[in-house]
């Protein structure tokens, strides 16, 4: 069947075009997938990046021993012994008193730096494990430990 004059009417006829859409979005099941992924490499990846950084507060804190033993060798060079144990490690800093040839200050900084957990360094001369004996007792701060709460120390 044939409508006389239907293709006239064509252009009249008011077409509406279907919407395009700029893309095709993510189902559901799609997107879980991609979360269970991201999941199972977080599970694989996160314990050796967490054990990686335990270890680094231990590896930072046998470089600060490093160098302020490499400062204490220093003022020993100037000064001609090193500091006593009351003198302590601000003597790397600041002139104890009287002490003659003390060039210092021995540190970059102007403060004798703390352990990476935040306490002081322990110091003492004459050491006991040599001319001097440096260490930290770690993140529990007490003599001993395992993991972070071992000890560092300048004779190990």
């Amino acid at each position: 069947m044939h409508i006389h004059g239907a293709g006239r009417l064509r252009p009249f006829l008011k077409q509406h075009p279907r919407p395009r859409s700029k893309g095709r979005g993510f189902t559901l099941i799609e997107l879980l997938v991609v979360l269970a992924i991201l999941g199972l490499l977080a599970a694989v990846v996160a314990p050796n990046v967490i054990k990686f950084f335990k270890g680094a507060k231990t590896k930072t804190t046998q470089t600060q021993i490093a160098n302020l033993g490499g400062a204490l060798e220093v003022f020993s060079i100037d000064v001609g012994r090193l500091p006593t144990t009351d003198e302590g490690l601000q003597a790397l800093v600041e002139n104890p008193g009287d002490v003659t040839n003390w060039f210092g200050p021995y540190l970059k900084k102007s403060a004798v730096p703390k352990d990476p957990w935040g306490f002081e360094y322990h110091y003492r001369s004459p050491g006991d494990h040599g001319s001097y004996d440096l260490w930290s007792l770690g993140a529990d701060n007490r003599d001993g430990g395992d993991g972070e709460d071992k000890d560092v120390a300048s004779w190990d």
